[in-house]
Protein backbone atom coordinates (compact mmCIF):
# COMPACT_ATOMS: atom_id res chain seq x y z
CA UNK A 1 0.00 0.00 0.00
CA UNK A 2 1.85 3.44 -0.82
CA UNK A 3 0.93 6.42 0.17
CA UNK A 4 0.52 9.76 -1.69
CA UNK A 5 3.31 12.26 -2.11
CA UNK A 6 3.18 15.95 0.33
CA UNK A 7 3.99 18.56 -1.52
CA UNK A 8 5.60 21.69 0.07
CA UNK A 9 3.77 25.16 0.25
CA UNK A 10 7.09 27.17 -0.89
CA UNK A 11 7.80 25.50 -4.04
CA UNK A 12 9.81 28.82 -5.38
CA UNK A 13 12.73 30.99 -4.63
CA UNK A 14 9.95 33.75 -4.88
CA UNK A 15 7.42 31.71 -2.97
CA UNK A 16 9.85 31.82 -0.18
CA UNK A 17 10.93 35.08 0.01
CA UNK A 18 7.69 36.46 -0.11
CA UNK A 19 6.76 34.38 3.27
CA UNK A 20 9.70 35.33 5.02
CA UNK A 21 8.89 39.31 4.20
CA UNK A 22 5.42 38.76 4.93
CA UNK A 23 6.60 36.96 8.42
CA UNK A 24 8.58 40.04 9.35
CA UNK A 25 5.97 42.65 7.99
CA UNK A 26 3.16 41.37 9.37
CA UNK A 27 3.78 41.53 13.08
CA UNK A 28 5.35 45.19 12.71
CA UNK A 29 2.04 46.41 11.38
CA UNK A 30 -0.02 44.86 13.34
CA UNK A 31 2.23 46.37 16.53
CA UNK A 32 1.97 49.07 14.69
CA UNK A 33 -1.49 49.54 15.22
CA UNK A 34 -2.22 48.58 18.75
CA UNK A 35 0.49 51.80 19.84
CA UNK A 36 -2.00 53.77 17.30
CA UNK A 37 -5.49 52.52 19.49
CA UNK A 38 -3.62 52.68 22.49
CA UNK A 39 -2.37 56.62 22.27
CA UNK A 40 -5.14 57.76 20.82
CA UNK A 41 -7.42 56.25 23.48
CA UNK A 42 -9.28 58.51 26.55
CA UNK A 43 -6.86 58.62 29.32
CA UNK A 44 -7.96 58.93 32.87
CA UNK A 45 -4.62 57.75 35.08
CA UNK A 46 -2.98 60.67 36.94
CA UNK A 47 -1.47 63.65 34.86
CA UNK A 48 -2.72 62.73 32.21
CA UNK A 49 -3.85 66.93 31.69
CA UNK A 50 -0.39 67.87 32.91
CA UNK A 51 0.31 68.93 28.87
CA UNK A 52 -3.10 70.87 28.91
CA UNK A 53 -3.11 74.43 27.76
CA UNK A 54 -4.85 75.41 30.97
CA UNK A 55 -1.85 73.42 33.15
CA UNK A 56 0.85 74.86 31.03
CA UNK A 57 -0.23 78.62 31.48
CA UNK A 58 -0.46 78.28 35.18
CA UNK A 59 2.87 76.87 35.24
CA UNK A 60 4.46 79.27 33.48
CA UNK A 61 2.30 82.47 34.90
CA UNK A 62 4.78 85.12 36.85
CA UNK A 63 4.44 84.87 40.42
CA UNK A 64 4.36 88.29 41.04
CA UNK A 65 1.03 89.96 39.68
CA UNK A 66 1.03 93.74 39.25
CA UNK A 67 -2.66 95.50 39.51
CA UNK A 68 -2.66 99.36 38.00
CA UNK A 69 -5.37 101.41 39.64
CA UNK A 70 -6.30 104.53 39.32
CA UNK A 71 -5.57 106.63 42.32
CA UNK A 72 -8.56 109.25 41.77
CA UNK A 73 -10.92 106.93 41.14
CA UNK A 74 -14.07 106.54 43.54
CA UNK A 75 -13.37 103.48 45.96
CA UNK A 76 -15.72 100.68 45.40
CA UNK A 77 -16.98 99.49 49.21
CA UNK A 78 -17.47 95.84 49.79
CA UNK A 79 -21.05 94.90 50.80
CA UNK A 80 -21.97 93.38 54.18
CA UNK A 81 -21.73 90.31 52.98
CA UNK A 82 -19.05 89.94 51.39
CA UNK A 83 -17.13 91.40 54.44
CA UNK A 84 -18.64 89.11 56.22
CA UNK A 85 -18.29 85.87 53.88
CA UNK A 86 -14.44 86.74 53.54
CA UNK A 87 -13.99 87.27 57.49
CA UNK A 88 -16.42 87.38 59.49
CA UNK A 89 -18.16 83.94 58.49
CA UNK A 90 -14.83 82.19 59.91
CA UNK A 91 -16.04 82.03 63.28
CA UNK A 92 -19.56 83.94 63.40
CA UNK A 93 -21.04 80.91 60.89
CA UNK A 94 -20.39 78.34 63.13
CA UNK A 95 -20.26 80.61 66.98
CA UNK A 96 -16.50 79.26 67.33
CA UNK A 97 -14.84 80.61 70.33
CA UNK A 98 -17.81 82.06 71.72
CA UNK A 99 -18.91 84.31 68.72
CA UNK A 100 -22.70 85.00 68.16
CA UNK A 101 -23.68 82.45 65.95
CA UNK A 102 -24.85 84.21 62.46
CA UNK A 103 -29.02 84.54 62.37
CA UNK A 104 -29.24 83.13 66.39
CA UNK A 105 -31.37 85.19 67.92
CA UNK A 106 -30.51 84.32 71.02
CA UNK A 107 -26.66 84.64 71.20
CA UNK A 108 -27.11 88.44 69.70
CA UNK A 109 -30.23 89.61 71.59
CA UNK A 110 -27.77 90.75 74.15
CA UNK A 111 -25.49 92.85 72.14
CA UNK A 112 -27.95 94.09 70.07
CA UNK A 113 -29.69 96.02 73.06
CA UNK A 114 -26.28 97.32 73.86
CA UNK A 115 -26.68 99.32 70.45
CA UNK A 116 -25.20 99.74 67.17
CA UNK A 117 -22.16 101.77 67.99
CA UNK A 118 -21.12 99.63 71.34
CA UNK A 119 -21.07 96.53 68.36
CA UNK A 120 -19.28 98.80 66.15
CA UNK A 121 -16.41 99.75 68.80
CA UNK A 122 -16.02 95.59 69.70
CA UNK A 123 -15.23 94.82 65.74
CA UNK A 124 -13.00 97.62 65.44
CA UNK A 125 -11.33 97.04 68.75
CA UNK A 126 -11.60 93.39 69.43
CA UNK A 127 -12.94 91.86 72.08
CA UNK A 128 -12.52 88.33 73.90
CA UNK A 129 -10.86 85.94 71.28
CA UNK A 130 -12.09 87.92 68.30
CA UNK A 131 -8.78 90.32 67.20
CA UNK A 132 -9.49 94.04 66.15
CA UNK A 133 -11.78 93.86 62.62
CA UNK A 134 -11.89 90.34 62.77
CA UNK A 135 -7.50 90.33 62.00
CA UNK A 136 -7.84 92.54 59.19
CA UNK A 137 -6.34 96.01 58.93
CA UNK A 138 -7.35 99.11 57.67
CA UNK A 139 -6.19 98.76 54.28
CA UNK A 140 -7.74 95.54 53.88
CA UNK A 141 -11.14 96.62 54.80
CA UNK A 142 -12.34 100.25 56.13
CA UNK A 143 -14.12 101.29 58.96
CA UNK A 144 -17.29 101.90 56.72
CA UNK A 145 -17.16 97.93 55.39
CA UNK A 146 -16.44 96.82 58.71
CA UNK A 147 -19.65 99.18 60.08
CA UNK A 148 -21.71 97.25 57.16
CA UNK A 149 -20.84 94.21 58.26
CA UNK A 150 -22.03 94.55 61.81
CA UNK A 151 -25.26 95.80 60.56
CA UNK A 152 -25.24 92.65 58.51
CA UNK A 153 -24.94 90.26 60.97
CA UNK A 154 -27.28 92.18 63.45
CA UNK A 155 -30.13 92.62 60.84
CA UNK A 156 -29.78 88.98 60.27
CA UNK A 157 -30.11 88.42 63.88
CA UNK A 158 -32.89 90.22 65.28
CA UNK A 159 -31.64 93.59 64.71
CA UNK A 160 -33.11 96.11 62.48
CA UNK A 161 -30.85 98.97 62.23
CA UNK A 162 -30.19 101.24 59.50
CA UNK A 163 -27.93 100.60 57.16
CA UNK A 164 -24.89 102.61 57.89
CA UNK A 165 -23.99 105.76 55.89
CA UNK A 166 -21.54 105.71 53.01
CA UNK A 167 -18.48 108.13 53.40
CA UNK A 168 -18.07 111.02 51.06
CA UNK A 169 -14.34 110.61 52.02
CA UNK A 170 -11.63 108.56 53.91
CA UNK A 171 -12.00 111.23 56.79
CA UNK A 172 -15.56 110.64 57.18
CA UNK A 173 -14.88 107.37 58.00
CA UNK A 174 -12.38 108.00 60.61
CA UNK A 175 -14.89 110.44 61.74
CA UNK A 176 -17.52 108.17 61.99
CA UNK A 177 -15.50 105.21 63.71
CA UNK A 178 -14.20 107.82 66.03
CA UNK A 179 -17.97 109.30 66.75
CA UNK A 180 -18.93 105.72 67.94
CA UNK A 181 -15.89 105.47 69.97
CA UNK A 182 -16.98 108.42 71.76
CA UNK A 183 -20.61 107.74 71.66
CA UNK A 184 -19.54 104.73 73.86
CA UNK A 185 -17.27 106.79 76.11
CA UNK A 186 -19.86 109.25 76.92
CA UNK A 187 -22.69 106.47 77.47
CA UNK A 188 -20.08 105.56 80.66
CA UNK A 189 -20.91 109.29 82.07
CA UNK A 190 -18.52 111.74 81.13
CA UNK A 191 -19.01 115.37 81.94
CA UNK A 192 -20.42 118.18 79.72
CA UNK A 193 -17.04 119.39 80.09
CA UNK A 194 -14.92 116.14 78.88
CA UNK A 195 -18.07 115.95 76.14
CA UNK A 196 -17.08 119.44 74.82
CA UNK A 197 -13.13 118.11 74.78
CA UNK A 198 -14.51 114.80 73.38
CA UNK A 199 -16.62 116.96 70.26
CA UNK A 200 -13.65 119.03 69.82
CA UNK A 201 -11.09 115.75 69.54
CA UNK A 202 -13.66 113.85 66.87
CA UNK A 203 -13.53 117.50 64.62
CA UNK A 204 -10.01 117.28 64.86
CA UNK A 205 -9.50 113.34 63.67
CA UNK A 206 -12.21 114.17 60.77
CA UNK A 207 -10.80 117.38 59.47
CA UNK A 208 -7.15 114.93 58.78
CA UNK A 209 -6.65 114.89 55.38
CA UNK A 210 -6.99 111.40 54.92
CA UNK A 211 -6.21 110.86 51.17
CA UNK A 212 -3.12 113.00 51.35
CA UNK A 213 -1.70 111.67 54.41
CA UNK A 214 -0.17 108.84 52.64
CA UNK A 215 1.77 111.19 49.96
CA UNK A 216 2.93 113.54 52.91
CA UNK A 217 4.32 110.98 54.81
CA UNK A 218 5.82 109.32 52.05
CA UNK A 219 8.01 112.25 51.06
CA UNK A 220 9.18 111.94 54.59
CA UNK A 221 10.38 108.24 53.69
CA UNK A 222 14.13 109.55 52.78
CA UNK A 223 14.14 110.88 56.42
CA UNK A 224 15.39 109.37 59.40
CA UNK A 225 12.10 107.68 61.63
CA UNK A 226 11.56 110.60 64.22
CA UNK A 227 11.36 113.13 61.36
CA UNK A 228 8.37 110.85 60.20
CA UNK A 229 6.91 109.89 63.58
CA UNK A 230 7.02 113.55 64.58
CA UNK A 231 4.90 114.15 60.79
CA UNK A 232 2.55 111.71 61.89
CA UNK A 233 2.18 112.98 65.63
CA UNK A 234 1.05 116.63 64.58
CA UNK A 235 -1.08 115.66 61.63
CA UNK A 236 -2.80 113.04 63.52
CA UNK A 237 -1.86 112.51 66.99
CA UNK A 238 -1.91 116.08 68.74
CA UNK A 239 -5.72 115.79 68.41
CA UNK A 240 -5.94 114.06 71.46
CA UNK A 241 -2.45 113.70 72.97
CA UNK A 242 -1.57 117.78 72.71
CA UNK A 243 -4.41 118.30 75.42
CA UNK A 244 -4.40 114.94 77.02
CA UNK A 245 -8.71 114.63 75.39
CA UNK A 246 -10.41 111.05 76.39
CA UNK A 247 -7.99 109.87 78.92
CA UNK A 248 -5.31 110.33 75.96
CA UNK A 249 -1.51 110.80 77.74
CA UNK A 250 -0.70 114.25 77.20
CA UNK A 251 2.59 114.93 75.25
CA UNK A 252 5.00 115.44 77.16
CA UNK A 253 3.29 114.49 80.68
CA UNK A 254 5.37 112.01 82.71
CA UNK A 255 3.11 111.34 85.08
CA UNK A 256 0.20 110.51 82.21
CA UNK A 257 2.92 108.24 80.44
CA UNK A 258 4.64 106.50 83.48
CA UNK A 259 1.54 103.61 83.77
CA UNK A 260 1.72 102.94 79.86
CA UNK A 261 5.54 103.21 79.74
CA UNK A 262 5.69 100.08 82.64
CA UNK A 263 4.08 98.11 80.16
CA UNK A 264 6.72 96.62 77.15
CA UNK A 265 7.03 98.86 73.79
CA UNK A 266 5.61 96.02 71.69
CA UNK A 267 2.38 96.45 74.14
CA UNK A 268 1.81 100.39 73.51
CA UNK A 269 2.58 99.61 69.54
CA UNK A 270 0.04 97.51 69.23
CA UNK A 271 -2.38 99.72 71.49
CA UNK A 272 -1.78 102.83 68.53
CA UNK A 273 -1.88 100.26 65.75
CA UNK A 274 -5.33 98.69 66.78
CA UNK A 275 -6.82 101.21 69.07
CA UNK A 276 -7.49 101.57 72.68
CA UNK A 277 -10.59 102.86 74.33
CA UNK A 278 -11.77 105.94 72.56
CA UNK A 279 -9.12 105.82 70.31
CA UNK A 280 -9.75 104.13 67.12
CA UNK A 281 -7.08 101.80 65.20
CA UNK A 282 -4.26 104.30 63.82
CA UNK A 283 -5.73 107.55 65.31
CA UNK A 284 -8.00 107.00 62.57
CA UNK A 285 -5.43 107.43 59.74
CA UNK A 286 -4.23 105.06 56.81
CA UNK A 287 -0.80 105.52 57.74
CA UNK A 288 1.97 102.56 57.89
CA UNK A 289 2.55 100.45 60.67
CA UNK A 290 6.13 101.15 60.52
CA UNK A 291 4.79 105.37 60.68
CA UNK A 292 2.66 104.76 63.12
CA UNK A 293 5.02 103.47 65.91
CA UNK A 294 7.61 106.02 65.06
CA UNK A 295 4.63 108.59 66.32
CA UNK A 296 4.66 106.39 69.43
CA UNK A 297 8.94 106.54 69.73
CA UNK A 298 8.33 110.12 69.27
CA UNK A 299 5.71 111.12 72.27
CA UNK A 300 7.73 108.73 74.64
CA UNK A 301 11.03 110.22 73.58
CA UNK A 302 9.69 113.49 75.32
CA UNK A 303 9.04 112.43 78.37
CA UNK A 304 12.52 110.64 79.15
Amino acid sequence: MSEAPHGAPIKTPGQLIAAVIAGFAVPIIIIVLLAYYVDNSTRTGAGTDSLSEAEVTARIKPIAQVEIRDANAPRVYKTGEEVYKAVCSACHASGAAGAPKFTNTADWAPRISQGFDTLLHAALAGKGAMPPRGGTSPDDYSDFEIARAVAYMANNSGASFPEPAQPASGAAAASATAGASAATAGSSGASDAGAAQAAAAMAAMASVPQAAAAPALGATQSADASQAGKALYQQVCQACHAAGVLNAPKFGDKEAWAPRLKEPMDTVYNYALHGKGAMPPKGGSNASDADVKAAVDYMVSAVK
